[in-house]
């Protein structure tokens, strides 16, 4: 193959540490996933809303407000809620405003307690524990400063198609 052009390339022990990350993210997202479908009839993107509105401060939130906090289109978040309140995890209740509030349900409720603890422990058993505290720690800063760096790229130069502020 021939040369792909001239670049910013990443140097060989970027290039690994970088597939390897990639290859870490991806293998345990998978493995969590599996864990929750086959034991809870969970998905990823179940818990996700679950978490969410679980933790917000009454069990609800406006679905641009869930959107922002998962990062996902608007077209896939009324998709997904849509088939969550068919079984019964999440309701929509209007409001004041135009748009309905987002609540979990008691069945919701109960999914969540259910798997979030067995869902805990696998990640402290694949992650946290295999990184130990000080490596946690440098993780956590390292993600915190690509975070920040990623959300003052969107702000500036970063076309809003892509940046989601669009």
């Amino acid at each position: 193959m021939g040369d792909v052009g001239k670049g910013p390339w990443l140097d060989d022990d970027e290039q690994a540490a970088w597939r390897s990350y990639l290859l870490m993210n991806k293998t345990l997202a998978t493995h969590l996933e599996r864990h929750l479908q086959r034991e809870f009839g969970m998905s990823n993107s179940d818990f996700e809303i679950l978490v969410n509105l679980s933790e917000s401060e009454h069990g609800r939130m406006r679905a641009f407000e869930l959107g922002r906090a998962t990062q996902w289109e608007k077209s896939r978040m009324s998709h997904h809620l849509s088939r969550m309140e068919k079984r019964g995890l999440i309701r929509k209740e209007a409001c004041e405003s135009r748009y309905p509030e987002i609540v979990i349900t008691e069945k919701g409720l109960a999914a969540i307690r259910a798997c979030a603890p067995a869902h805990a422990a696998r990640v402290r058993e694949f992650f946290v524990d295999v990184l130990g505290t000080d490596r946690m720690i440098a993780l956590g800063q390292a993600s915190d400063e690509i975070v920040d760096t990623i959300g003052k790229h969107c702000e500036s130069d970063c076309p809003p198609e892509v940046s989601g502020l669009g």
